[in-house]
Formats: structure tokens, sequence, C-alpha cells
């Protein structure tokens, strides 16, 4: 390979870094979409609370071997009060999702969820003192009248599902503020283990009264839930390490495309048109965000 440029090596290994980050943003739409059509299939047998005790289980169980090496080590925090914070924050997200997953169509949850990081970007000016440019101000403003677009208040009545969904997306957004806090002392590590630690008895606690015991076939997809969702999270993460944010970040609506054909194939859904316009617009300005993210200035 001595004959190669050097120019061209480094080209061929950046296209790769983007091929393979473009490839785990799929792979993390796939998954998550996989997830949320498992919790609707599920939905007309299992509280959704009770969906979310068995994927927070499992996503404390993944956490035993670091106890066994490390005893309690991973257990360290300065920041308790926060980390409690995000557990809660967590424990809303995960309810309100899996319970707006059982009353609205897959692909309204998949683009309403897209107004997250909208949230996030106006929590981040509130309270951690971004600035907000003119092009910031047009986008948020293009991604909301897009959720209008979805929802279309006065027009029709506002499904409790989609609201749900958006009190999910403001807890998420929330909670990836919290976690810019404790990133100056936190380790990831502590972070995601004390959430699901938080999280464990507010959700058991809350299942109680829903509790149904599952059939093997239900559990067996119960237990597929935390897998499913790692994946789809590990995927997520890893895929901004290979290749830029403005590369991957559209691949991203893949999530609506593929929870509209799950939508279709197993619960006869076919989304609405404004699903898909208001969808693009959110999506749109989502994009544009993040690209401006690595431009701080002109934003």
């Amino acid at each position: 390979m001595r004959w190669v440029p050097q120019a061209w090596s480094a080209g061929w290994y950046a296209a790769s870094g983007t091929v393979r980050g473009m490839a785990l943003i799929l792979l993390s739409a796939l998954t998550a979409q996989s997830m949320n059509a498992m919790i609707r299939w599920l939905s007309s047998d299992i509280h959704p609370f009770e969906m979310v005790f068995f994927r927070t289980v499992f996503g404390v169980l993944v956490f035993a071997p670091l106890f066994v090496r490390h005893g309690l080590e991973p257990l360290r925090t300065q920041r308790l009060g926060l980390q409690l914070l995000r557990g809660a924050l967590h424990v809303v997200f995960m309810m309100s999702l899996f319970t707006a997953l059982t009353l609205i169509p897959l692909a309204k949850v998949s683009a309403l969820n897209f107004t997250a990081p909208l949230m996030g970007t106006v929590l981040a000016v509130l309270f951690l003192g971004e600035s907000l440019r003119a092009r910031r101000v047009g986008a948020l403003a293009v991604g909301f009248a897009g959720t209008l677009v979805i929802l279309r208040p006065g027009v029709i009545a506002v499904e409790p599902g989609a609201m749900l969904v958006l009190v999910a997306a403001s807890a998420f957004a929330a909670s990836i503020i919290v976690i810019k806090i404790m990133s100056r002392t936190e380790t990831t590590v502590s972070m995601t283990l004390y959430q699901s630690l938080f999280s464990l008895p507010i959700v058991t606690i809350a299942t109680v009264p829903f509790w149904t015991t599952p059939s093997p076939a239900q559990l067996a997809v119960l237990v597929l839930l935390g897998p499913l969702g790692t994946i789809a999270h590990m995927s997520f993460a890893h895929a901004f390490k290979h290749a830029d944010v403005s590369a991957v970040t559209p691949v991203e609506f893949t999530k609506l495309i593929f929870a509209s054909f799950l939508g279709y194939m197993f619960f006869a859904e076919v989304p609405e048109v404004w699903t898909w316009v208001g969808g693009a617009m959110i999506f749109s300005a989502v994009v544009y965000l993040a690209i401006r993210e690595r431009t701080p200035r002109a934003a």
C-alpha cells in the first residue's frame, strides 16, 4: 500500500468512518423502533409500567459484572442529588413513552419524539447560558411549527398519547442538561448506573397495582427489551465517534421510516400525511441545529 498517496489514504479512512457511523445510526434506529413495536405488541396484555419495570431490571443486571470486579467503586459520586434527579427524569421519560406507544401509531410517536433536541436547545439556553442567535430561533420556530402540524390543535382533538410523547421528550431533554452538568465530575459509568439504580424502586412501586404475570412468550419479549434498548443507545453513542454530526444525523430520519413500516406490517397503521410533513419539519430543524453546533459562532 506504499504506492497509495497519503491524501487518498486519509480520504479512504474518513469515508470508512462515515460509513461506519451511518451504519451504526441505522442499527440504532432499527433496534429502537423494533423495541417500540414489541412494546406495542405487548400492550394488549401487559401494562406499560410493567414493561418499564422489566426494562429497568435488565438494565440494572447489566452492571452486575462491574460490582464483582470493582466492588463499590462504580458508585463513587460527587453529585448524588443530580444523580437522583436524573433517575427521576428517566422514569418520567420511560413511563410516558411506553404509555404513548400503547395509545397512538408508532410513526406519530417517532415523529413527535424528534422534538427532544429542540427542547434540549431551549433548556440549554435557560440553564446553561448558551447563546440563542437568530438562526437558532428560526430553526426552533420551524421545528415547533412541525409539532403543531402533527397535533393540529383546534382542527382535531389533541390525543393524550401525543401529549405523553412531548412529556417524554421534555424529560429526555432535561436529562441531557443534567448529564452536561454532571459530566464535569462524574463518569459515564456512574451516571448510567445511578440512573438505573434510582429508577428501579420508583418503577417497582408504580408497577405493583398493575402487575400481571407474563406468559413464557411474553416474558421472552420482555427480556429482549433490555438488550434492544442497550444496542440502540450504544450504537447511537458510538456513531458520532466514527463520523461528523453533519454526516450521520440525517440518517436518524430512518426512525420514522422504520416506525411506519413496522406499524403498517404488524398493526395495520397507515401514517397520516401530516405526520410525515410535521416530522420532516421537526427533523430538518434538528439537523440544522446539530450542524450549527459544530460552528457555534455562526449559530
